[in-house]
């Protein structure tokens, strides 16, 4: 449904943000992508959408190239920047205006997300709202136009708490078996039993993408009071309670997935994880 091949992008000549990219996305999977501020997580999302275009190599959303803007692809797309659009609109008057971009759109989703958010009038001008509130109000849009493809750049920065927890169990019921949710973050914690796939970027790079079940099937992650050590131990970090250690699951044990602590494995450890997950047999060793 989405594919990346081989592109290359830079805001400058002296400087490339992507080389050699390459990505391929299936729909039915909430896709989280990964990475430090200013690894081009958001660039990624706007070259999707057509918002701006690589350089060199090719991107095929749909089937369709997005730099063409093309009527069927934007109608199966919605976007959420990080940076929010400046609309002067009240909330029952946005749906008026740009509903009608999406052939799936569902008014009564949009009021049902909007109550889960607790925005509770249609009239309230979005300009006038906070942040947070704003960000909710372009969500729960988002979600009720039931398109193809959902983009979030940073979703949840704004929100609190319970905000947040609102967030991860809506995003989860809209998921379908022919749409894709890309969602951007630099807050690894917040999409913790969300995301069912993991990309992560380091040093503008894909360095990792694997379906989460693949991720413990191979990856144990335990906590205890001992450090263990050994070839097996790729990460390690000490904490109050004693020591977070992720390690080659040599044993097929269950363990549930820290997506904090893969992280930080990824980027200490990217040459040996590569080679543990592009083992063929689907099994360390």
């Amino acid at each position: 449904m989405i594919q990346i091949k081989n592109v290359e992008f830079s805001y400058s000549r002296n400087s490339k943000l992507f080389a050699g990219l390459d990505l391929s996305l299936s729909p039915g999977h909430i896709h989280g992508i990964l990475g430090k501020n200013g690894e081009g997580k958001s660039t990624l999302l706007k070259m999707i959408s057509g918002m701006i275009f690589p350089q060199k190599g090719k991107i095929e959303v749909l089937g369709l190239e997005p730099r063409k803007r093309q009527p069927e692809m934007l109608r199966e797309i919605f976007f959420l920047p990080e940076e929010l659009p400046p609309i002067t609109l009240s909330i029952e008057n946005y749906e008026k205006v740009y509903a009608p971009f999406y052939p799936n759109f569902s008014h009564e989703q949009f009021q049902n997300y909007l109550q889960e958010f607790e925005i509770n009038s249609g009239k309230s001008q979005i300009n006038k709202l906070s942040y947070g509130q704003k960000k909710k109000v372009f969500m729960a849009f988002g979600l009720a136009t039931n398109t193809k493809i959902v983009l979030l750049d940073e979703p949840t920065n704004g929100l609190d708490i319970p905000s947040k927890a609102q967030f991860r169990k809506m995003t989860a019921s809209a998921l379908e078996d022919e749409r894709i949710m890309l969602i951007s973050t630099h807050q690894v914690r917040d999409l913790d039993s969300l995301i069912d796939s993991i990309i992560i970027m380091d040093a503008h790079q894909l360095v990792f993408n694997e379906l989460c079940e693949n991720i413990t099937e191979k990856l144990l992650f335990s906590y205890g009071k001992e450090n263990f050590k050994g070839e097996e131990v790729l990460y390690s970090e000490e904490n109050l309670r004693g020591f977070d250690q992720v390690s080659i699951n040599k044993t097929g044990e269950e363990s549930k997935l820290d997506i904090e602590l893969l992280f930080n494995t990824v980027l200490k450890n990217r040459q040996r994880i590569r080679e543990i997950f592009s083992n063929p047999n689907n099994k360390p060793f």
